[in-house]
Formats: structure tokens, sequence, C-alpha cells
């Protein structure tokens, strides 16, 4: 079991890797219109003169100055509406993104609609140009050629674009409300809760007792952490004997020079057997890093992404409570869902039975605040939002079960009856606040 969820956990790595870049599929696409350019006027050539009559009613009857204005045409509209599509487009995104949060925008470019149009509009564009220069003027050794068959499928291919423009046009309506963007950053953040819950990397094993000396890893660059292989630290450490503690969480900014893991021999082994330096490297070799955080390993970042669109809710120059309240909403399920899974344990053992790994990070009463601090702040004044601040605790006190979640849940609620205390609001706002603060602390305290 937990070898598949690691292998898993290194697939969506490497599928958010690919997902979130916009030129692959588009490139894939160019590359088989090519070929398919090339291929088809050839079958021209050797079915064109042996067509029936039904077939050859429909596809393309002119010459070939006729063939190379239709090829010209679909070329040179399709790359102008590409250029025009998303020009727009972007432009549209930046708006959006000045109301919502910045790093929404990496979505746009991981959103299959927006990927397969631009597949579709740039295969196009390279399919015609490939076909047309295989039509052929008549000489004195050659006949004219004009591939019938390549030239409507050129056009067929042009009416798809249209069909996929309008499709893509209704797709980017959609994509640009700030509901739709809070459900594709829930669900991305739901996977990745289920991805990491499946991702066992070794044993359940009690804390080991770290020695006074220990050796300190070092970042090899800077960035953001955006994954560690732990069944890969966990086998590292049975490699060459020793206790791997995890210094930097996932979604942390790293500086390249500062510590990122710490590490010691195992307790009744015979110790490291390799260089400090060989150890660093293989430990150092185990935590990725880039210039943005991703959601592939990174469950904070998903809820962060819900504190920026409420915080921007929340500002002066947007006063939009009602969205806020929606983030929250948001925020809250992904919460329950965390309460809900098993707590991750203290440390990880090999086969063997000895702990070789100290996690860090993924922790309950991190999340609560990372997800409710920044929103908790921004809130000040604001009665509707700070009752679905309450009300959060409240849901996620019915999803709880461990003594340490309750007391996480009871220091966020003291948290926010404190800023509602800071607030200036009317005797009715204080009082129902104030009933809903005891409502969570009931739920909090049942049995």
């Amino acid at each position: 079991m937990a070898r598949r969820g690691a292998v898993r956990r290194r697939i969506a790595v490497v599928s958010d890797a690919i997902a979130s870049r916009l030129w692959p599929v588009p490139l894939i696409a160019v590359i088989g219109a090519v070929l398919m350019g090339l291929a088809l006027p050839e079958l021209d050539r050797a079915v064109d003169p042996s067509l029936p009559d039904v077939v050859t009613a429909f596809v393309f009857s002119g010459g070939t100055d006729a063939a190379r204005a239709v090829l010209s045409a679909i070329a040179g509209s399709l790359i102008t509406a590409t250029s025009l599509t998303f020009s727009l487009t972007v432009v549209a995104l930046q708006l959006a993104s000045s109301q919502a949060s910045p790093r929404l925008l990496r979505m746009f470019a991981s959103d299959s609609m927006v990927q397969g149009t631009l597949a579709v509009f740039l295969g196009t564009f390279a399919y015609a140009l490939t076909v047309l220069r295989t039509v052929e003027n008549a000489t004195d050794d050659l006949d004219a050629f004009v591939p019938r068959i390549a030239v409507t499928v050129a056009s067929v291919l042009t009416l798809a674009s249209v069909v996929v423009l309008t499709f893509f046009l209704a797709h980017l309506a959609r994509q640009l409300r700030v509901e739709t963007m809070m459900r594709d950053v829930h669900r991305e953040a739901a996977r990745t809760i289920t991805l990491l819950a499946g991702a066992r990397p070794g044993r359940p094993s009690p804390t080991p007792v770290e020695p006074d000396h220990t050796h300190t890893v070092f970042a090899a660059r800077s960035g953001f952490l955006t994954g560690v292989d732990r069944a890969r630290l966990v086998e590292t450490a049975h490699e060459h004997g020793i206790v791997v503690a995890e210094i930097r969480a996932v979604g942390s900014s790293v500086i390249s020079g500062t510590p990122l893991a710490r590490w010691w021999p195992a307790g009744g082994s015979r110790g490291p057997r390799a260089t400090d330096d060989r150890i660093a490297s293989d430990i150092v070799a185990c935590f990725t890093s880039a210039y943005e955080r991703t959601p592939a390993q990174d469950v904070g970042f998903g809820l962060r992404q819900l504190d920026d669109v409420a915080g921007r809710a929340l500002s002066a120059g947007v006063n939009d409570p009602t969205t806020a309240i929606h983030a929250l909403s948001h925020i809250s399920a992904l919460l329950c869902d965390l309460a809900g899974r098993e707590p991750r344990p203290d440390a990880y053992a090999s086969p063997d039975g000895v702990a070789r790994l100290i996690p860090v990070g993924d922790d309950f009463a991190e999340l609560l605040d990372v997800a409710l601090a920044p929103i908790r702040r921004d809130a000040v004044g604001s009665p509707d939002v700070q009752a679905r601040l309450i009300g959060v605790i409240e849901d996620i006190a019915w999803h709880v079960e461990r003594d340490d979640q309750r007391a996480a849940l009871t220091a966020e609620l003291e948290r926010i009856e404190a800023s509602v205390d800071a607030s200036d609001l009317d005797g009715l706002d204080a009082s129902r606040l104030a009933a809903l603060a005891g409502q969570a602390r009931w739920a909090i305290d049942r049995r």
C-alpha cells in the first residue's frame, strides 16, 4: 500500500508539471497535423482516380488556384483568430486575477479546454500550411495535382475550429466567475488530501530520541519546497543506517544554503556507511523545489488560494463579503475532510522496524491556522463573515474525534471571539455572534 501510494504521488507530481504548462498538448497537435498533412496528399495520389461518384460529390472539386486560395485563407484566418482570442483571454484573466488571486492564473494554463482549443487552432494552421505545399500546377512533365481529400479535411477542421471557438468562449465566461475558480481550487485541494492520505512511506513509529549532536543538510537551491519523496527518504535512511528529520514542510520558502533536514545514526545500527557529503546529497535529492508553489503535495496551497480570494473580497476596494463567505464554505469542506483523516504519524519506520523519518507539515492545527487566520484578521468589523468563521468551527467540530483537534478548534474559536470583541458592533450583532460561538463551543465539547 505504501509503495502504491508513493507511485501515485510521483505520477501526480509529473502530471501536474506537464498539465501546468500550456505548450505540450498544442505541440503534439502541431506535430500530428504536420504528419497528417504529409500523409493525406499521398493518399490522394493513390486513391483519387478511383474515387466513386458518391464520394467525389462531397470532396473539394476546385483547381490548383482555388485550392491554394482556400488553404491560404484557412492558415491566415486561424493564426489571426488564435492571436486575437488568446490576447483577449489574457486581458480578461488579468482583470479576473485582480478581483480574486493572481495565483489562480496557473489554473488557466492547466485547463484542458484551453489547451484543446489552442491545439485545434494551431493544428489546423499547421495542417493547412503542410497541405498547401503539395498543390502542384501542370507542367510539361506532370499533370496538375490537387489533394482533394486533404483540402476537404482542412475545410472540416476549420469548421471544427469555429465550433471549438464557440464552446471555448462559453467555457471562458464560466471559468472567469469567482465561484468556478473556487470550485476548481477546492477540487484540486481535495485530490491532494486524498493522495497524501494514501501515500504511507513506511510503518508508523514513535519519535526516536534525537541526540545532542546531529548533522544538518542544507538546501541546494532557493524557491518553494514543492514535494518530498518520503518513501525514498525512508529507503535512503535505511540504506545508510541513519534517522532523517525534516525541517521544512512542503510549501515552505527555502533559501539555498539554509537547513533543510537533519540526520543522525540510528540507535543500535552500525552507523553510516557513507561519507557525510554522500548522505547529504542523497537526502537533498529526495526534495523538490520550484519558483512557485504547486498543489501536487501541498494542501496548504489550496487553502492559501481560497484565503487570497476571501482577502481580496474583504478589501476596501472590492468590499464583497458574500464572496468571502463562499470561500469560507469551501475552506470548511476541506478542513472537515482533513479532520476525518488519520493523523500523521510521529515517525515512519523501515521494514526492519527502526524509525527512519520524522516528518513535518500536514498537521491539522497548522492547516487550521493557515486557513482561518488571514480571514479572521481581515474580517474585523464584518459580522456576516465573522458569523461564517464561527460556523466553520462548528462544521469542523462535527468531524473531529481527537482531543488535539478539539484543542485546536477551541483556541481558534477564542481568537475569533477576541476579534469580535475588537469590532465595533451593535448589540444585536454582538448577541448573535455570541450565541453562534456558544453553539460552536457545545459542538466542540460534545463526546
